[in-house]
């Protein structure tokens, strides 16, 4: 949340990372998609430079963020189109809607849900 709060009008991105089925790290990353407002993009360089940090901490990567600013956080059809990794969860958040933070499988195009266990 304190990521998308910084500059409210973009999306911003990042990934998660932790161990033994906990997520304990996020690793906040440059959207560096053309139109940052309306989508979300990581380049491949800090993409590879987020993941050698996660690996040298001794950490899994076990999701990926995002926001959507203006709208509901549900995955956009982009969002399903550009799930590469289909075996982390993908969160999305949205500061103005009534769960602001929601995480979602997505494989092969199809999207369900996860349960969100904050400890």
């Amino acid at each position: 949340m304190r990521h998308a709060e910084q500059d409210s009008r973009l999306e911003c991105c990042g990934l998660l990372a932790g161990a033994d089925g906990a997520i304990t790290n996020a690793f906040a990353a440059t959207n560096a998609a053309a139109d940052a407002a309306k989508n979300y993009e990581i380049a491949p360089e800090q993409l590879f430079q987020l993941m050698r940090e996660i690996r040298a901490a001794g950490l899994a990567l076990m999701g990926i963020y995002h926001s959507h600013p203006n709208g509901v956080n549900v995955p956009s059809p982009r969002d399903i189109d550009r799930a590469y990794y289909p075996d982390v969860a993908y969160f999305i958040v949205s500061p103005r809607a009534p769960a602001p933070v929601r995480a979602f499988s997505i494989r092969a195009g199809r999207v369900k849900e996860l349960k969100i266990i904050a400890e």
